[in-house]
């Protein structure tokens, strides 16, 4: 009961013996006895208050009536049960953010809707959709969210079988584009500036026919420009389809290692509008593996961004800059190519951010069923230590098949904090002996940041909506509303996009950052260092990539707890400069410009 207690309220137990402790017990249970009525409590009485929920969805009734397609006629395509990934971007620079969603299609010749198991609506548009935030404030300036579907006047014809989106301004307009995976030929948009994209993939250099999931904007090479990686899955085609069964001998979706791995490729920005394939000259392509998720950020604090893939069912790859173009994968030596076990896990989604507060860069990896979602501690250096056990987030894990995935502060009492997007990947018994026609839904899950090392399982008293069952797949965090929490978009396969607006975030304060490059595109890699007094500061980096074929907001968004302390934000820019801003007003956004505070000398 105490430890629920404790992590529905955010209690913190000291450390005590257990015999000191079973006297806080009995403490507790008396001041609870004595502050009992003498008579028999009413109905009404005796229901203990419930908390507020954490989030509510709101995609319905803000104008994001949405479903993914997977096309399924039961032929057991392999694509079919992994699902696609969402984008949260400024396209049209207002101040808000805007929705990107990934849409399937059929897969299979001859065939029609006719033969879906899970037909769209009638007279649905089919393909990715954009919808425009169309953001306003009542009387009383709260915020009122409504969007808009613009797909078609963007000019954004997405057809193909969508897995996954990145954002990211390639040609330092001020404007961010949109990078799509698909299984088959990938799509490169680039944003016109006046609410309208053109499809620039071939005349950019940048497709790849093959089956592509994540990929991520960087700047690799320190020039400027954001190059492009992107991430491919295995090599499966619908000439090659295989039969899998499950152990029942029912006929199920194959596991990943029934293919051949891909290689995965880098694309080198050469700032004239074109890219050039690196992939072999960085090594980067050099490997053959099941890549899913990709994160980039520098893990060993040389001032060089990194790029860690998780692949599924293989070790997972970390590419280590090696600040002359070229990567070395040290994911072995660095102690995240496979769990404490020495098991290669499935990996799908992934997120990076400092956790605890030292100033490094720490991992988090959310898998299969039967497995453990893994934490891989940084120790400043690039090199990690397996801590899912000690932190408490192996064990509620281990039932539950995870995709997308957020470091996320929901609560802003200046911890990360932890959100998985939850579905199976094949038939679960329960679900069909309960009529299930698609039998992988699963509950999502949020871990509260204890701020000791530990984390709690929350997800129960986080709202109703993470305890649909659901097939979750693609996951990005963000500030929806500009309320000054974080918000989460996700999609499900065969499913509604979800918008789940953070409800308790807004009640402590925060500061939010839009950080800027010289050219006026977001800085991504750019980090921040929030100054507090005697207290340790504030870590965050500025990065749209992470989760499960998704792209976040690029903001930086500090919980701040009760606001004390807060005396300056330093920021450090990605290709090495270090300014400073003293006095930023708290629970407001700020846009801080390369170039515009006191330079500081941190050599």
């Amino acid at each position: 009961m105490l430890s629920q207690f404790a992590a529905t309220y955010g209690v913190r137990w000291p450390k005590m013996s257990l015999g000191r402790l079973v006297r806080w017990r009995t403490l507790l249970l008396g001041v609870v006895c004595a502050a009992a009525p003498a008579s028999g409590p009413t109905a009404e009485s005796a229901q203990p208050a419930r908390p507020s929920p954490v989030f509510i969805d709101v995609a319905k009734d803000a104008g994001i009536d949405f479903i993914y397609f997977n096309g399924m006629t039961g032929e057991f395509y392999f694509p079919e049960s992994m699902g696609a990934g969402v984008a949260l971007l400024d396209y049209d620079n207002d101040g808000d953010l805007d929705v990107y969603l990934c849409q399937g299609h059929l897969l299979g010749k001859g065939k029609t809707l006719k033969d879906a198991l899970f037909p769209p609506r009638a007279g649905e548009a089919m393909g990715g959709r954009l919808y425009r935030n169309d953001l306003t404030v009542d009387g009383n300036g709260n915020p009122i969210l409504r969007f808009s579907d613009v797909t078609a006047t963007s000019g954004i014809e997405a057809n193909g079988y969508g897995m996954g989106v990145a954002a990211g301004d390639i040609d330092n307009d001020g404007y961010v584009d949109l990078y799509l995976t698909n299984f088959g030929h990938n799509q490169l948009w680039h944003n016109d500036g006046d609410g309208s994209f053109t499809e620039i993939t071939r005349t950019a250099g940048v497709d790849d026919e093959r089956w592509s999931v994540s990929a991520a904007f960087l700047d690799y090479d320190r020039d400027g420009w954001l190059d492009l990686y992107v991430g491919n899955y295995v090599n499966f085609t619908l000439g090659n389809h295989k039969k899998c069964y499950a152990p029942s001998s029912a006929r199920d979706y194959c596991s990943p290692l029934a293919y051949q791995g891909l290689p995965d490729r880098l694309f080198h920005n050469r700032g004239d509008g074109t890219f050039e394939d690196v992939s072999a000259r960085s090594r980067v392509g050099t490997e053959t593996r099941n890549g899913l998720g990709a994160v980039v950020a520098d893990l060993n604090g040389d001032g060089w961004p990194d790029i860690y893939v998780a692949d599924d069912g293989q070790p997972n790859q970390l590419w280590m800059s090696q600040q002359d173009g070229t990567f070395r994968n040290d994911a072995v030596l660095a102690g995240v190519a496979v769990d404490m076990n020495g098991n290669a896990q499935a990996s799908m989604g992934v997120d990076a951010a400092d956790f605890d507060g030292d100033g490094d860069e720490d991992l988090f990896l959310t898998h299969l069923l039967g497995e453990t979602n893994t934490i891989y501690v940084n120790d400043g250096q690039g090199w990690f230590e397996d801590r899912s056990l000690v932190t408490g987030l192996a064990a509620p894990s281990k039932g539950l098949t995870a995709f997308g995935t957020a470091w996320i502060d929901y609560d802003n009492d200046g911890l990360l904090d932890l959100f998985t997007a939850n579905g199976e990947v094949k038939s679960i018994a329960a679900r069909i002996a309960a009529g299930s026609k698609f039998p992988l839904e699963q509950p999502n899950q949020l871990f509260r940041n204890l701020g000791n090392g530990h984390f709690a399982d929350v997800s129960t008293s986080a709202g109703e909506v993470l305890q649909r069952l659901e097939v979750s797949r693609g996951a990005a965090v963000g500030d929806i509303d500009n309320d000054g929490d974080c918000d989460i978009l996700m999609l499900n396969n065969n499913g509604p996009a979800r918008l789940l607006l953070n409800r308790v975030g807004r009640r402590n304060h925060w500061l939010g950052l839009d950080l800027r490059a010289p050219s006026g595109r977001p800085a991504l890699g750019a980090r921040v260092e929030v100054l507090r007094g005697p207290v340790k500061p504030l870590w965050r980096r500025a990065r749209a990539d992470g989760s499960y074929a998704s792209a976040n907001d690029p903001r930086v968004l500090i919980g701040l707890g009760d606001g004390h302390g807060l005396q300056t934000v330093r920021v450090h820019w990605p290709l090495g400069k270090v300014e400073e801003w003293s006095d930023l007003a708290v629970n407001r956004y700020h846009l801080l410009n390369e170039g515009a505070g006191r330079a500081v000398d941190t050599k």
